[in-house]
């Protein structure tokens, strides 16, 4: 029996390194599944669209598809349009079984990650102390996703034994240079500034400048390609196979 297809769905960005990222991810993660049909869609901005590439299963023979939406956090996209593209598919292509499963979400796995980017940043910058951390992510007006973002900062910060601030890029307060302000204000001058991103973007570049400005002393690359993403990818793809198996 042919295993479900996954379709690792993006947000989508028109900046192109966005949907380059999002193509490296994703053939991360067919390196460490080459039995599996593994696929890339988009919400919005690039293409492919998710309809295109479900046709393009359904044309290949494929009855089962798991969905992965490559999102950080639990909010409108994954609450509304995934949930929405998944009952389109279905109507369209009557038989096929489609799940969606849980975004890839914030697992304090990916603080390792996080720390690995952040050394990256240090070394490129020459940085050997810090005195503060700030986690800056892509925010949303869901307060609930917004809050997971400040628990997992909480968390990255007692691992470091250092302060530590969530910041967000829009939508919600503080932005990322508001939060290094607010450490220098303290008399702390030596701030990094990690990026809870999945992939280069504007909302990147504009939290990376925001806290540049602000002075902090390092900005961090987003999660990107890392092996523990491809990883959560197919975590999450098992999960969702193991719930179209017919109980």
């Amino acid at each position: 029996m042919t295993a479900p297809a996954l379709i690792a769905l993006a947000h989508g960005s028109r900046d192109k390194r966005s949907a380059e990222t999002i193509t490296q991810l994703v053939d991360a993660t067919k390196a460490l599944r080459p039995d599996l049909r593994i696929e890339k869609a988009f919400l919005d901005h690039a293409k492919p669209g998710f309809h295109t590439v479900v046709d393009r299963l359904v044309r290949a023979g494929f009855d089962e598809i798991v969905v992965v939406p490559l999102l950080l956090v639990e909010a409108f996209h994954a609450k509304v349009d995934v949930p929405e593209l998944v009952a389109e598919a279905t109507t369209r292509h009557p038989g096929l079984r489609i799940r969606a499963t849980e975004v890839l979400g914030l697992e304090p796995r990916f603080l390792e990650v996080l720390d690995e980017r952040l050394r990256e940043a240090l070394s490129v910058n020459r940085v050997r102390e810090l005195d503060a951390l700030v986690l800056a992510a892509a925010g949303t007006t869901d307060p609930l996703a917004n809050q997971a973002v400040a628990r997992l900062a909480r968390l990255w910060g007692a691992h470091h034994k250092l302060p530590v601030s969530a910041a967000y890029a829009s939508a919600a307060p503080p932005a990322t240079g508001e939060a290094v302000r607010a450490f220098r204000a303290q008399g702390r001058r030596h701030i990094a500034v990690a990026s809870l991103f999945l992939a280069p973007g504007h909302l990147v570049d504009r939290a990376s400048e925001l806290a540049l400005e602000a002075g902090a002393i390092a900005v961090s690359e987003p999660l990107g390609a890392h092996p523990e993403v491809a990883r959560t990818i197919l975590a999450r793809y098992a999960v969702g196979a193991v719930e179209l198996v017919p109980v």
